[in-house]
C-alpha cells in the first residue's frame, strides 16, 4: 500500500527557485487554521454527536482538530454543544474568558444556537447573548458531517483573518458590547 501525503495548499505569494515569499498574515492563518485546539462544552445529546465525529469513523483529526483541550487556557476554539440553562451562563462565560487570545466560537446544534425546543424560563436562548459565536452548526442534533462543516468553516475563518484584527477598534467595540474586558 503507498501512502500519499496530502498538503495544505501554500498561501498567496512569490515564489522562485530555493525561496518562497507571502504575507506575514497569510502565513500565520495558515499555520492557525491547519492547528485548532477545540474546547468541548457539551451538555446534552451534541455532545453524543461530537463523540461520533472523533471516532475513527468520521475521524476531525484530519482537519488539525485532534487535540482536544480540556483546559480554556490551552484551546482557541470553544465548541458549545447543547442546552445551556441560565445557570449555567456564568460557567459558559468564564470559560470563554480564561481563554487565551485568539479564540473562536462554534455554537453545535439548535440549543447552542437558539435555545432549540426549550422555550422555557430555565434555558439560555442562544449562547450568543453571553458570549460572542462565530459559526453556528444547525440541527437537533445536527451529524458528524454538519460538525465537520462548522469547524472547516472555523478554519476558513480563521484562515483569512488578519492578525491585526484583534487589535481593532471594531474588535473592541464587539467585546465591549459582551462585557468582556
Amino acid at each position: 500500500m503507498g501512502s500519499e501525503i496530502k498538503m495544505s495548499n501554500a498561501p498567496e505569494g512569490l515564489a522562485g527557485q530555493g525561496f518562497f515569499a507571502t504575507t506575514l498574515d497569510a502565513a500565520v492563518g495558515l499555520a492557525r487554521k491547519n492547528s485548532l485546539w477545540p474546547l468541548p462544552f457539551a451538555t446534552s445529546c451534541c455532545g453524543i454527536e461530537f463523540m461520533s465525529t472523533m471516532s475513527a469513523h468520521y475521524d476531525l483529526a484530519r482537519f488539525g482538530s485532534e487535540r482536544l483541550s480540556f483546559t480554556p487556557r490551552q484551546a482557541d476554539l470553544l465548541m458549545v454543544m447543547g442546552t445551556i440553562a441560565k445557570k449555567m451562563g456564568p460557567v459558559l462565560r468564564q470559560v470563554y474568558e480564561q481563554m487565551a487570545e485568539p479564540k473562536w466560537v462554534l455554537a453545535v446544534g439548535a440549543c447552542a444556537s437558539s435555545g432549540g425546543i426549550f422555550d422555557t424560563y430555565s434555558v439560555l436562548q442562544g449562547i450568543d447573548r453571553i458570549i460572542p459565536v462565530d459559526v453556528y452548526v444547525p440541527g437537533c442534533p445536527p451529524r458528524p458531517e454538519q460538525i465537520i462543516e462548522g469547524v472547516m468553516r472555523i478554519q476558513d475563518l480563521v484562515g483569512r483573518e488578519s492578525v491585526r484584527r484583534r487589535n481593532s477598534e471594531e474588535y473592541r467595540k464587539l467585546m465591549e458590547s459582551y462585557y468582556v474586558k
